[in-house]
């Protein structure tokens, strides 16, 4: 039996930017989705094990510019749980792109964070997505190396096969220091509110559900193949901090894309988005000017 996501009528008085809040039937689920702002549609998907409150921060900023569209992925925050075989990075992507099509807002860029960009990257090399550019925020666009890339995958089909798994990690979150401690481990630091959000994500037994599945069905070794096949302008912003995916991964992603662009953030971790907001939305607002994604504003 599949745990409920997290209860909306419980969260949305403590969860940020509740007013933009929407549900959507969209692919055979029921999606939390953030809009706001005007102009043309700028579509940010958050990573594993995170949900749309990341964008916190970011998303108020480039609404000044855009309609901002910041969807719960499957399973994450309060969109509902899919089945095991709908976790995978090509069904997460078709997922997606069925959410899009039903908001009938299809964007004129795209911006992942971590897992995020190579869901959008799948798309717009499924050509589901048609943007006019993708922003990667710290991308986990290749494969574990060495040891880790053998032996993580099946480690994290045991984890997730488990039942209890996730309600034994969930209990965990209760702890806030362990909470503070695993946000630590990605080489970011937050404020108080950000640890208690994710530890409200965490201590959701269908939430860990979600990002275990995730893992387990995680597999970037055909993406890696048919990545230099992306035709959209690329920008790959890595943090200097970045402990979860290293920062010389988007010089190899770069290579593969000799025409990407690539930003260093030096000081910041894996969540570089959510330390320090106003440095990524310059970003991502030039980037979008220099490749012309807002043509017809």
């Amino acid at each position: 039996m599949l745990s409920a996501p997290l209860d909306w009528s419980v969260e949305c008085s403590r969860w940020p930017h509740a007013e933009a809040s929407r549900f959507h039937q969209a692919g055979g689920l029921r999606w939390h989705v953030q809009l706001m702002g005007e102009g043309p549609p700028l579509l940010l998907v958050h990573g594993t094990g995170a949900s749309s409150h990341s964008w916190r921060s970011l998303a108020p900023l480039l609404a000044k510019h855009f309609t901002v569209i910041a969807p719960d992925l499957p399973g994450h925050g309060f969109t509902e749980r899919p089945i095991r075989q709908r976790l995978s990075l090509p069904a997460m992507a078709a997922s997606i792109a069925a959410l899009v099509d039903a908001l009938a807002l299809p964007p004129t860029i795209v911006v992942g964070h971590s897992a995020g960009a190579a869901i959008l990257i799948r798309c717009c090399l499924d050509q589901t997505l048609a943007p006019g550019a993708v922003v990667s925020i710290n991308g986990a666009l290749l494969p574990f190396r060495g040891p880790a890339g053998v032996l993580f995958p099946p480690l994290a089909k045991l984890l997730f096969l488990n039942p209890l798994t996730a309600h034994v990690f969930a209990r965990g979150a209760y702890d806030r220091e362990r909470v503070v401690r695993l946000i630590r481990g990605t080489g970011s630091e937050l404020d108080q509110a950000g640890i208690e959000l994710y530890a409200r994500l965490f201590s959701n037994p269908a939430h860990v559900a979600a990002t275990l599945g995730m893992m387990a069905n995680w597999d970037l070794n055909r993406f890696k193949r048919d990545l230099p096949a992306l035709q959209q302008p690329l920008m790959l912003i890595a943090a200097g901090n970045d402990k979860a995916v290293a920062p010389d991964q988007a010089d190899q992603v770069g290579e593969m894309l000799p025409g990407a662009r690539r930003e260093c953030l030096p000081g910041l971790g894996h969540l570089a988005h959510e330390e320090d907001a106003g440095r990524v939305a310059a970003l991502i607002l030039d980037f979008s000017r220099t490749e012309s994604c807002m043509a017809g504003r």
